[in-house]
């Protein structure tokens, strides 16, 4: 059983908390949120406006302590990321999920307290970056901290690289129409640097930068400096699209572009990557577990060489599901003596058995943009 804390009692916080609650393969054994008291916590994990109430077990406080069905998960106050006491509490591994600690200098405090491994839940300046079924298989097991990327990247991700290992990506523009997030304003307010993103979130379509198409160059090398994008952050509660303009090495037909994606997403992608032919709209993804669902219908082409691509995908992830919340992969680099186990169920997850001891790497893919964290912590 992989042993887990949590630090950031945020929207991606109780939907990991969620999530390992429902799997049976990860058990929350601590929290930290210095802002949240233990009943609101009770409160806040119990009522989810998106994802609906949580009938799966009983939720309360005793002795202290947060309280999920059989789960008995000790709960810390802590401001600074070195006084928490992962290790006293049984968590090997910290998911960092404040938006706030996400350079590995500042994500290494948690190793202070006792913890092996840190999984970041956004996009970090200088932390191996991880996408399930596009890199994780690089993964080294001397990281001690590694990121997880956003909710656009897993979903650009998984479509750049089918598309670059098929027929080559020369550059390329994305843009993501994105579902509202917590740091918007409900009414027009002050908001630094800048002003758009201080308008209101309900009335208005509001143009913001994302980091997530440079992403894509770090977890797909060959593509570093050939793709940026940005953001139109709209008025929904739930579910985005990502469109992918690009100019392709090769030439193809729109038709054998949808061929291999069609492909991937019942070979090497499936459980990540999705197909659909449907007349689909946004709340018909509410839920999905996938972290990519290309729109065949959707997208179009100017000529061979030049295509619009379509792709949804869930930012508020549905906590039942195990390929939109957590993946537990481990390193078979671990032993050398490892026997391969793979399970393929309607969540998706790909791990390793060893014969003599389970060492696990949790890889978080919650696709939440980071700044749709509930929680800011001050710098330590």
């Amino acid at each position: 059983m992989v042993k887990i804390g949590i630090n950031g009692f945020g929207r991606i916080g109780r939907l990991v908390t969620r999530a390992a609650a429902k799997s049976g393969k990860v058990e929350v054994v601590a929290i930290n949120d210095p802002f949240i008291d233990l009943d609101y916590m009770v409160y806040m994990f119990k009522y989810d406006s998106t994802h609906g109430v949580w009938n799966h077990s009983e939720v309360k406080q005793e002795g202290g302590k947060l309280v999920i069905g059989k789960l008995h998960i000790t709960v810390f106050h802590e401001r600074d990321p070195t006084a928490i006491k992962w290790g006293e509490a049984g968590a090997d591994y910290v998911v960092e999920s404040t938006g706030v600690f996400t350079t590995i200098d500042k994500a290494s405090a948690h190793l202070q307290g006792g913890a092996k491994r840190v999984i970041i839940s956004a996009p970090s300046a200088d932390a191996p970056m991880f996408v399930m079924g596009v890199n994780h298989e690089k993964y080294d097991n001397s990281l001690k901290v590694v990121s997880n990327a956003s909710c656009t990247t897993n979903c650009l991700a998984p479509i750049a690289k089918v598309i670059n290992d098929n027929f080559g990506i020369v550059e390329g523009l994305m843009s993501t129409v994105h579902a509202v997030t917590a740091t918007q304003k409900t009414v027009d307010g002050p908001s630094g640097k800048q002003w758009r993103d201080g308008r209101g979130a309900s009335q208005n379509i509001i143009p913001a930068s994302t980091g997530a198409a440079k992403a894509v160059g770090k977890v797909i090398p060959e593509l570093n400096g050939k793709l940026t994008g940005m953001a139109f952050r709209v008025p929904t509660p739930n579910v985005s699209v990502v469109d992918l303009t690009v100019r392709l090495e090769k030439a193809a037909p729109y038709e054998e572009i949808k061929r291999v994606i069609k492909e991937a997403s019942k070979g090497p992608m499936k459980g990540i990557l999705g197909y659909t032919e449907d007349q689909v709209v946004s709340t018909d993804f509410n839920g999905d577990k996938r972290s990519s669902i290309f729109d065949a219908g959707a997208g179009i082409a100017l000529n061979d060489h030049f295509v619009k691509l379509v792709s949804w995908y869930v930012s508020r992830p549905s906590p039942p599901s195990w390929r939109s919340t957590l993946n537990v992969y481990s390193s078979s680099h671990l032993h050398t003596h490892t026997h391969t186990h793979t399970h393929t169920h309607t969540h998706t997850h790909t791990h390793t058995h060893t014969h003599t001891k389970k060492i696990y790497v949790v890889i978080l893919s919650v696709y939440i943009h980071y700044k749709d964290s509930f929680l800011s912590l001050p710098l330590p």
